[in-house]
Parts: C-alpha cells; structure tokens; sequence
C-alpha cells in the first residue's frame, strides 16, 4: 500500500506560518487617588468638563501615549503625559518659553563681563529664571526660544530630534546658480565635517546680492556663513526666521513674547514631548 500524501501544509515543502505575537493589552493608566481627566483638560483650557468628555468620547485624549475613552478615567497631572490630537496638554504653569527677535549686536547669552547687549536685556522685567536654546552670533539676527524648562531646552538642542530652522540669507559675490545650491544640497566640506542643507530657495535676486532661504537642521558654530564662505558667496545679512514650527512673523527686533498652548504644544510634540 503506497503511503498517504501529506495533507497540504503539512508537508516539508510547505511554507511556515510564523506564529502571531498577541496584541498587548491597553495598559491601565488610571490613577485611582488622581484627578479626572476631563477636569485636567477643562483646566489647562480645553473647554467645558462636558467639551472636554467629548475629546476623551471622541479617541482624540491620550494618556502616556494611550488613547483613553473612557470618562471616569484619573490621571496625576504632575507625572502623566497627556496630549489633545498629539499634542501635548501644558500643565505646569511655571514652565514658560519666549520668543525673542535678537537685534543685530546682541550675544546670545544672558550675562557678558565687558557689559556688552545680552539677551538678558530683552527679559530683564520677568521673575523666571531664564535660559537661551542654542545661539545666534553677534553679526546675526533673528529668532531664540528663552525658557525655564530645561528638557525642552535639551530636546531642542539634541541632534536626535533634528528640529529644522530657517533663515533668510542675504548673500553677495554674484549670482546663486544651481550649482550653487546644488552644492548646498549635496554637502559642503568644512573643517569640522560635512554640512549640507535641507532645502535651498532663492527669493530674490538683485545686482550683486542675493537673498536666500535656507533650512538646515545642524547647529554648528557660524554653519551657515561657512558654508557660504566656502563656495564664494559671503553673508551679508544673517536672520533665523523659524525653529520647528515657532516663526518669527513680524515681531520687532529687540521685543520678547510668550508662545502661547497651541505653539508651545506643537514645539512640544516635535521633540516627542
């Protein structure tokens, strides 16, 4: 008797099923002596405790990076990460950033012992304690985030986060040709390493200057002017227009101004915050 032919799938020629790994279980982030969740955003200005039931109904809450539905849920507001359509819920009120628009002439520091223009002069009539993120040298212009929350100052600062920043550039020694750009684009060797831009625009161009805008997410000591520098096109005029999604606009130089919870919020989601 000839033997029997294995069934189909069980045979050695039959492709495995990899074994499914079970879906994790929704964690438990209720806090049972908390606060409710629907009071915590009602509180930090997301509407009514009945709008705010509607955020939670809706999916669009979550809790340490779970999605809560559930309306008798309680959180420590101290301790939870708590985001509205991803972005993060601002809590702690003593917590502040600034934008400032740095004039040209002013370091980007908070102290100088020649007693030169600091930005500490732009905030000398708030009570917070202070600090720059990043810096713009004396020759350039622009926007500086100031804050009192030194990990969202760490973040930003953090290559791993990679936060863009924009800068209009006025360049002269001729025109900008594409091979210009390209270049920018491609990479630049430098003495400290190879730089490169994100993206290139020229938006204008008149007689011998150039004006440019440029995203580059490094923060390297005068990267832009050396970059530049390297291909022949001197900076003129130097000014950051952006960092992450917080743009200058028309802020006058030499004025600070508090961001607000959707700004901050989106400056908050951008370093996983």
């Amino acid at each position: 008797m000839s033997p029997t032919p294995p069934r189909r799938g069980a045979g050695a020629g039959a492709p495995r099923r990899r074994p499914q790994r079970p879906a994790e279980p929704p964690r438990d982030v209720h806090v049972p002596d908390g606060v409710r969740l629907q009071k915590v955003l009602a509180q930090a200005g997301y509407g009514s405790r009945r709008k705010a039931e509607e955020l939670i109904a809706d999916g669009r809450v979550s809790v340490d990076g779970q999605i809560v539905v559930e309306l008798g849920v309680r959180v420590d507001p101290e301790k939870n990460a708590i985001h509205v359509d991803g972005m993060r819920v601002i809590l702690d009120t003593s917590k502040i950033t600034l934008a400032a628009n740095k004039p040209l002439g002013m370091l980007s520091a908070m102290e100088d012992a020649q007693g030169r223009p600091t930005l500490a002069d732009l905030v000398r009539n708030r009570e917070e304690r202070l600090f720059h993120v990043g810096r713009l040298d004396v020759d350039s212009e622009g926007l500086i985030l100031l804050t009192n929350d030194g990990e969202l100052a760490n973040r930003l600062a953090h290559p791993k986060y990679e936060v863009p920043k924009t800068y209009l550039v006025t360049v002269s020694g001729g025109e900008v040709y594409p091979r210009v750009v390209k270049a920018l684009l491609d990479g630049i060797e430098l003495e400290d390493g190879p730089a490169r831009m994100d993206k290139v625009k020229i938006v204008q161009a008149l007689g011998n200057l150039t004006m440019v805008e440029v995203v580059l997410h490094e923060g390297r000591n005068r990267i832009v002017r050396r970059m530049f520098d390297a291909l022949d096109r001197p900076v003129e005029r130097l000014v950051r227009t952006r960092v992450g999604p917080i743009a200058l606009g028309d802020q006058r130089p030499g004025t600070t101004r508090v961001l607000g919870r959707t700004e901050l919020g989106t400056l908050m989601a951008a370093v996983d915050l």
